[in-house]
């Protein structure tokens, strides 16, 4: 039987510790026991994310989340900027259009990364936009946003900053509130290294005078319900028990590490394996490399759908294809959550394999040399 070796970005690896940990039998959501496992996970997100703002808990994917930040910040015809450069940037304007709201594009190539000043010429066409909705990392270009310069571009025309942080949090550097970033997204299936089904925002106080007076329709994703309930450590329906059992677990793991350290770590990372790829002759996608994922180019000869599957059916290696207009032309490599160095040594002995079975010429083992050098200064 093949190991199943999960190397997207989205859902990643669970570690044992966190699978024991939703293997635990269930309790009871409205007791003094769960309260203090919500207080803990609340007080973790916090850490995590770098603020003191509430973060109230959704049972969600994570595009439950930005829905929820979309129907419950803002009002009918409200003017938002959306960054779209890749498939989840798309998201934040296809939510916004279903809104109702009035869209203002901000289109990019996608592997770019949207220029704050750029975004400023926007603004100051359509200073009665309230908010720009971003990514922190977007996820199918493998591209890491400016969100500090982007956000004080924003505060120069008094509108807030929503980023969907659903990837990149735990790897890629996000100060929330040094910053100054009013709602931060994210989920439970990457960086918290858990199966999907949980998500969360962070809120500050603007953000909650805007949830105050929105006038969108909004039921078992109403914020301020949420808000209310959050101040008592409870939800307002029933939440997703053994997932936040397992957050608990998560979170405890995740902040025994300094956050800078995890931000380097996560970057020592992704340098080992964008080396190893230009090792093989392949170039990068994104002009911004995120520290979550790489996005890599493959030759024209080389259909990634077909070496993507050549590699789950073969080796039971799962890594991410392109999206859209890159379906074919990039394959896309996670490192994020529990994967570490051995993980990505062990991908890229597989990725070679892949390789020469459809016919691609290299130096055999010269990616894992690559990796090798990164990672173990050998």
């Amino acid at each position: 039987m093949k190991r199943k070796m999960l190397m997207t970005p989205g859902p990643s690896p669970v570690p044992a510790f966190l699978r024991e940990s939703l293997a635990k039998e269930i309790i009871h959501h409205r007791t003094e026991e769960f309260r203090q496992i919500l207080t803990r996970v609340h007080q973790g997100l916090q850490s995590l994310l770098l603020t003191k703002n509430p973060v109230v808990l959704l049972s969600s994917s994570g595009t439950g989340a930005m829905e929820a930040a979309v129907s419950n910040l803002f009002s009918r015809k409200d003017k938002v900027i959306v960054i779209s450069g890749g498939k989840f940037g798309q998201r934040w304007a296809e939510i916004s259009k279903n809104f109702s709201l009035e869209l203002v594009e901000m289109k990019i190539d996608w592997g770019s990364a949207p220029d704050p000043k750029e975004l400023e010429t926007i603004f100051s066409k359509n200073n009665d936009a309230k908010a720009v909705l971003t990514t922190l990392c977007e996820t199918s270009t493998g591209t890491v946003y400016d969100i500090e310069n982007l956000t004080k571009t924003a505060k120069k025309y008094n509108a807030i900053t929503v980023v969907d942080a659903i990837s990149g949090l735990g790897q890629d550097e996000l100060l929330t509130d040094k910053w100054g970033v009013d709602v931060v997204v994210g989920g439970s299936q990457k960086g918290l290294m858990l199966p999907p089904g949980l998500s969360f925002l962070s809120i500050n106080e603007k953000a909650k005078k805007m949830i105050e007076n929105s006038d969108l329709p909004k039921y078992y994703f109403s914020l301020k319900k949420a808000l209310a309930k959050y101040q008592d450590n409870d939800t307002p329906y029933t939440p997703a028990v053994n997932l936040i059992v397992a957050l608990d677990a998560a979170l405890e793991e995740i902040n025994k590490e300094d956050i800078k350290e995890r931000w380097q770590r996560f970057k020592k990372l992704a340098e080992g394996v964008h080396l190893a790829a230009k090792a093989l002759g392949f170039s990068l996608l994104s002009s911004r490399p995120s520290s979550s994922l790489t996005a890599i180019n493959v030759p024209e000869e080389i259909k990634s759908s077909q070496l993507i599957k050549f590699l789950r059916r073969e080796y039971g290696l799962s890594i991410a294809g392109g999206q859209d207009q890159l379906k074919d032309r990039i394959v896309r490599i996670a490192h994020m959550g529990w994967i570490d160095r051995p993980d990505l040594i062990t991908c890229f002995s597989y990725f070679e394999a892949g390789l020469k079975n459809f016919g691609y010429q290299f130096q055999t083992g010269i990616s894992l040399t690559a990796l090798e050098e990164v990672f173990y200064g050998r």
